[in-house]
């Protein structure tokens, strides 16, 4: 694999406090949050409330008290999305907004992938049909609705859009087209769109690549691109072939080393001045399939394999690729981490437990759902989320330190 050279570096914007989760993956974009889970935990985490959101697989967005997902159900015999603001203390709807889309499921239950966007004042989403809106947070007002594919003929991957709304200065990226498209924050008109060519399923990730002609960085259908978001123009491309072109999993930077990960295997790359970047380490047995996982203190926790095979925990070293240890019995659910504490969510399940290369050791496990659990948890403000893929929202409530 062939990578042209260009630097990393990882910017760390902060948009809201470090309480809140505004977007997909956290105010970095890494699955971290500064919050501290409490040192002792009850046997039995308090369920807040629950809430049916609608089929899909969007994970919640938090700013202050509002809680924000998207589901598709079916409204007066049409298949239908909806976004939801609810409340974070008693679950109860502050707003909704629903438009027709398909719920169209491929081999799983359907719906929308991808998470909703909160962004000084407004919330931004993509269905997978390509419907792009800006909806005011407080009201759920419409500021702007796009159609993408009608207005651009732009390709669906198979299973349709799934990243999320990236924003980025006056613009909105999003991972539909091959490199991207941007869209002005303000009015919803395109800017660029790179090409009409099939996407990945993966969200923008934020660098800084030596200058702004590089500055952001896709998981596209065949590859990871790095481009200059003020015109769209891809400045190096790294070659990635994924089955089915699954290229879903957001990718991580570590200084100036940068990990992907699909069902293909995984590789950490480093680029170097006036030549070609160097292959620190390749191998295919770690392979994330929906969800990255998390960097802390030099170790990845991520889950392992795909919905085809037998899903494992593990803790890989990054900067060798060596496998520490890996812990069997876990599905294709989601990792986030709050501190050193990693929380998982699968087949119901949600774990928790200390980040640790010696070894795995449970601190809490608790059945909150019920079915395929796909779906990244998040925590904010003391309270930890988690949904199934019929669209059971829970709200797990955190015991004061």
């Amino acid at each position: 694999m062939k990578l042209p050279l260009f630097l990393f570096a990882l910017v760390l914007p902060a948009f809201l406090s470090a309480s809140d989760w505004p977007n997909w993956r956290g105010p970095n974009y890494d699955g971290l949050s500064k919050e501290a889970i409490p040192a002792t935990l009850p046997d039995e985490l308090a369920i807040a409330w629950t809430a049916k959101v609608g089929t899909g697989f969007s994970t919640v967005s938090v700013a202050g008290d509002k809680v924000v997902t998207m589901g598709n159900r079916t409204v007066s015999e049409k298949e239908t999305d909806t976004v939801w603001c609810l409340s974070a203390k008693t679950g109860k709807v502050i707003w909704q907004h629903s438009y027709p889309c398909a719920l169209d499921p491929l081999y799983y239950e359907g719906g929308p992938g991808a998470t909703p966007t909160i962004h000084e004042g407004a919330v931004y989403t993509l269905s997978k049909k390509g419907h792009a809106l800006k909806l005011d947070l407080d009201n759920g007002k419409v500021l702007w609705s796009r159609d993408l594919v009608a207005d651009h003929q732009v390709e669906l991957p198979e299973w349709s859009f799934a990243g999320s709304a990236f924003i980025d200065g006056d613009r909105v990226l999003l991972n539909v087209g091959r490199g991207g498209i941007a869209l002005n924050k303000e009015t919803g008109e395109t800017i660029w769109l790179s090409s009409t060519e099939t996407s990945g399923y993966a969200t923008v990730v934020p660098y800084e690549a030596g200058g702004p002609t590089a500055n952001r960085l896709l998981f596209s259908a065949k590859g990871l691109l790095a481009f200059d978001p003020a015109t769209g123009k891809a400045a190096s491309e790294l070659p990635w072939k994924s089955s089915r072109d699954v290229n879903a999993a957001d990718p991580i930077v570590i200084g100036n080393r940068i990990i992907v990960s699909s069902a293909s295997g995984s590789v950490m790359i480093e680029p170097k001045a006036g030549g070609e970047p160097a292959t620190i380490w390749e191998q295919k047995d770690m392979k994330w399939y929906f969800n990255p996982g998390v960097l802390i203190d030099g170790h990845l926790y991520s889950l392992h394999g795909t919905t085809h095979r037998p899903t494992e925990l593990m803790c890989l070293e990054a900067a060798t690729g060596k496998i520490v240890w890996t812990v069997p019995g876990f599905g294709s659910g989601g990792v986030m981490a709050a501190g050193k504490t990693v929380i998982v969510f699968d087949n119901g399940l949600l774990t928790l437990f200390d980040a640790d290369p010696k070894g795995y050791k449970a601190r809490h496990q608790q059945k909150i759902l019920e079915g395929k659990c796909w779906t990244s948890p998040v925590i904010a403000n003391g309270r930890i989320y988690c949904r199934n893929a019929v669209g059971d929202l829970a709200c797990v409530e955190l015991p004061e330190s």
